[in-house]
């Protein structure tokens, strides 16, 4: 009788055991959401659905006057600034930024693509082209992008860098005046995070 009723205890904390062990995922997982509580957000840029902002026909073209759309460089990442052609300094601060994000992404870089699409008819300086060489950089009417890019509250277009993924899909905004190293996180993140582009 003895023995029978130690057994049922070392049975019952055996399935103590099993039972705590099977519970401790899901108490685990309450404790790090409602105690630790931990970031929900870990990117820089401002995430934007696609479905909301479907890229258009810009009716843009190369500095040769040969017509050239954005989709001409799907399968790439492409970062896009918008500016006018006499490019401020503010404007040169994207155009570097870009140009050292591209660099720093070691041997992903040929997966990015710079882009510059500029709103008038301004002649570029030529010490600004040779500088930026590799920059893409495009005539577009100021028109066609209104509506298209969306800018955060108090800015105008020209004021962020845009990421579109090789779908060719815009995705990510920038904030104005925005840090090169926290881009160059978010820009990284997207890189391995993606196997396409």
């Amino acid at each position: 009788m003895e023995q029978n009723s130690k057994q049922k205890r070392l049975g019952r904390w055996k399935m103590l055991a099993i039972l705590a062990v099977c519970a401790s995922p899901l108490v685990f997982s309450y404790v790090t959401y409602y105690v630790i509580k931990p970031s929900s957000r870990t990117n820089y840029g401002t995430l934007l659905d696609p479905r909301q902002h479907p890229m258009p026909r810009l009716g843009s073209v190369a500095l040769d006057g040969k017509p050239t759309e954005l989709d001409a460089y799907k399968g790439k990442w492409l970062m896009l600034q918008v500016d006018s052609g006499n490019c401020e300094q503010a404007c040169q601060k994207k155009l570097y930024d870009m140009r050292q994000l591209r660099i720093a992404q070691g041997k992903e870089r040929d997966r990015v693509e710079r882009v510059w699409l500029i709103t008038d008819n301004e002649p570029l300086d030529t010490v600004l082209m040779r500088e930026y060489d590799g920059t893409r950089m495009l005539r577009v009417p100021q028109a066609t992008l209104q509506g298209w890019l969306p800018v955060e509250k108090g800015a105008t277009v020209a004021d962020h860098i845009y990421m579109i993924d090789p779908l060719g899909n815009l995705m990510m905004r920038f904030p104005k005046n925005a840090d090169p190293n926290r881009i160059k996180k978010d820009l990284g993140r997207l890189l391995k995070a993606s196997s396409i582009g």
